[in-house]
C-alpha cells in the first residue's frame, strides 16, 4: 500500500512570508492526487492539521490564503483537492471513494517527521469528510468541523440546486438508494469515533442548515463522546472576516489544549 506517498513536490507561492506553502502530488488508492502543504517556517515540530474542503470541484476550491491562516497558528497543515481536481487523476464523488484522499492524507501528515499530533478540520461537505476520517483512524488528536453536513440525506433534501449533481455522483436518490447515502453518512459510525469534537455552526446557515450541527450533538452527547459546540446565532455558512479570524485563533487553542488528554 502505497497510500500517502509522496511522488512529486513544487513550490508554491505563499501570501504569508512566515509561512511556506507547496503543492503535493501523493498516492491515494493507486491515483496521483494533489493537495497543498503549509509549514510554518519557524517552528521545528508542530501538531499536524488535515484541511477537508467543502464543496465539489471548481466549488469551494482550497484557498491558499485560507491554509496559510491555520498554519500560522503554529500547524503544518495539508489539504487535499480531492480526486479529478486540480490536475489530480480520477473522478471525485461527494464522501464516496474520495474519502480516501483525507485517509491517505492523513497517512501523508502522519509520514513527516516534523509532525506530532494530528487534528482534523472540516468545512461544509468536508465535515463529513472528517468525521469519516476520525472513524477510520482513532489516533486523531481531535475533530473541528464547522458548518459541517453530517447527514447526506438531509444535504439532498435541503438543497434543491445540488440534487442533479448528487444522483449524477451518488446513481440516484435517497429514497431510491437510502443506502449509498446511509454510508456517505457518519452518524450512523460514531460509535468507533475516539477524538474530541468540536461543532462550529451559524444558525442561519442556508448553505448547510444547523439542524446537520443538532443531529451530529445529540448523536455524539447519546454515545457520550466528548463534544462541544460553538453555535453562533446570527451568522450563515459564512462568517464576517474579523469574527472568522478570532474563531480561527480560537479553534487553533481548542484544539491544541485536546492532546493534552492523550
Amino acid at each position: 500500500m502505497n497510500d500517502g506517498k509522496i511522488v512529486a513536490i513544487n513550490r508554491f507561492p505563499s501570501p504569508n512570508p512566515k509561512v511556506e506553502l507547496m503543492e503535493i502530488t501523493y498516492i491515494s488508492n493507486g491515483l496521483k492526487v494533489k493537495g497543498l502543504l503549509a509549514e510554518p517556517k519557524d517552528e521545528e515540530v508542530s501538531d499536524g492539521f488535515l484541511y477537508l474542503r467543502g464543496g465539489i470541484k471548481n466549488v469551494g476550491k482550497v484557498r491558499p490564503a485560507r491554509i496559510a491562516q491555520f498554519a500560522s497558528e503554529g500547524f503544518i497543515v495539508f489539504a487535499p483537492y480531492y480526486r479529478g481536481n486540480q490536475g489530480g487523476e480520477g473522478n471525485e464523488d461527494f464522501a464516496g471513494e474520495d474519502r480516501e484522499d483525507a485517509f491517505a492524507a492523513f497517512l501523508l501528515l502522519k509520514s513527516l517527521p516534523k509532525v506530532r499530533d494530528i487534528h482534523v478540520f472540516g468545512f461544509s461537505r468536508g465535515g463529513v469528510m472528517a468525521l469519516l476520517t476520525g472513524i477510520q483512524f482513532p489516533e486523531v488528536a481531535s475533530i473541528a468541523t464547522w458548518g459541517g453536513v453530517s447527514d447526506m440525506s438531509l444535504t439532498y433534501r435541503e438543497r434543491k440546486d445540488l440534487r442533479r449533481m448528487m444522483k449524477r455522483v451518488i446513481g440516484g436518490t435517497p429514497d431510491k438508494y437510502p443506502e449509498r447515502y446511509h454510508e456517505r453518512t457518519p452518524l450512523y459510525e460514531l460509535e468507533k469515533l475516539a477524538a474530541p469534537v468540536l461543532i462550529i455552526h451559524g444558525a442561519h446557515d442556508e448553505n448547510v442548515s444547523v439542524e446537520h450541527a443538532y443531529r451530529l450533538e445529540r448523536r455524539l452527547r447519546a454515545l457520550d463522546k466528548s463534544v462541544e459546540c460553538w453555535y453562533f446565532a446570527e451568522f450563515t455558512h459564512y462568517f464576517p472576516p474579523t469574527v472568522n479570524r478570532k474563531v480561527v485563533e480560537d479553534l487553533a487553542k481548542w484544539m491544541k489544549s485536546q492532546h493534552k488528554r492523550w
